[in-house]
């Protein structure tokens, strides 16, 4: 399994430089334009991955910001989002290079932001979960970029492995 985290921490990286370029063309109308999106638009789906990403970090090590908000804006910019999520997709990268099989399977405990219970299980479910949210976020982006004029882009982890991963298979 540790292998595995350590691919989707790598493609997660890649699948963002790739959005993020695309995203990086529009002009500053579509970056906000609401689209209908759960978070509305680029600009509101792209900082929920950038928000939910740095809870579930500080969740994981118990260091770093996180907000109180599954739709907190934690940048207004494009510019100023696109280094935050560099930072934080460097930082996911290097805490999975850190975990330990054991790791993996050991407890966790967290408290959700919707419902403040708390709630223990293994630290690998956490981890899938959270590159399976990246995924499933990053595909409604995919939707509004190309709603509002961007190109259909490939971000499937195949050809993430095909290129850039080969060092996983």
């Amino acid at each position: 399994m540790l292998d595995h985290y350590r691919m989707f921490a790598a493609y997660n990286a890649w699948a963002n430089r790739t959005l993020y370029a695309e995203v990086g063309k529009l002009d500053d109308e579509a970056f906000r334009r609401n689209l209908g999106a759960f978070f509305g638009s680029l600009h509101g789906t792209l900082n929920h991955l950038l928000a939910a990403d740095r809870i579930w970090m500080k969740r994981f090590t118990g260091s770093g910001d996180a907000p109180a908000r599954l739709d907190a804006i934690l940048h207004e910019d494009l510019a100023g989002l696109a280094a935050a999520r560099q930072a934080e997709d460097a930082r996911l990268i290097a805490y999975t290079e850190s975990l330990s099989e054991a790791a993996i399977a050991a407890d966790f405990t967290y408290s959700p932001l919707t419902n403040p219970a708390v709630i223990t299980h293994p630290l690998g479910p956490a981890l899938t979960h959270m590159f399976n949210h990246q995924t499933h976020h990053r595909g409604q982006c995919h939707a509004m970029l190309t709603m509002v004029g961007g190109p259909s882009i490939t971000l499937d982890l195949i050809s993430f492995v095909r290129t850039e991963g080969s060092k996983f298979l």
